[in-house]
């Protein structure tokens, strides 16, 4: 598989997590894509070498967490299946439910996930 950065342009490498969290035995097996020039990195999905989502630097790294952080509790707790999650989500954004992944966000994209969440009370959260 091809992976390019969007930052510089470059094929990013697959390495193992040994490469980019040397410090974290847990995550010395998985697989992720890394571009060595700017050091934007992503995941792989277990078992697979397919990317979960865009390479991204330090700046988008933080944004997603924020936005999984705001956003997951939403269907973690269980009251809500996520792909019911997800589709109140899509239905937020005006996207397609299909291209609504956090992984594939870019920063503004997750800033909008964040507010979303924060303006929209649980309850009604809970009912997507």
């Amino acid at each position: 598989m091809k992976v390019v950065c969007a930052y510089c342009g470059s094929q990013a490498a697959l390495v193992t997590g040994e490469v980019i969290y040397p410090h974290r035995a847990d995550l010395r097996e998985k697989r992720f894509y890394l571009c060595a020039p700017c050091g934007a990195y992503v995941g792989c999905h277990k078992g697979t070498l397919n990317p979960l989502g865009r390479l991204a630097d330090v700046v988008l790294r933080a944004a997603k967490v924020r936005a999984h952080a705001a956003f997951d509790p939403m269907w973690q707790g269980g009251a809500r299946r996520r792909g019911d999650a997800y589709g109140w989500l899509a239905d937020q954004l005006g996207i397609k439910k299909k291209d609504c992944h956090i992984g594939m966000f870019d920063v503004a994209m997750c800033n909008k996930v964040v507010l979303l969440c924060q303006r929209t009370p649980i309850e009604a959260r809970e009912a997507a």
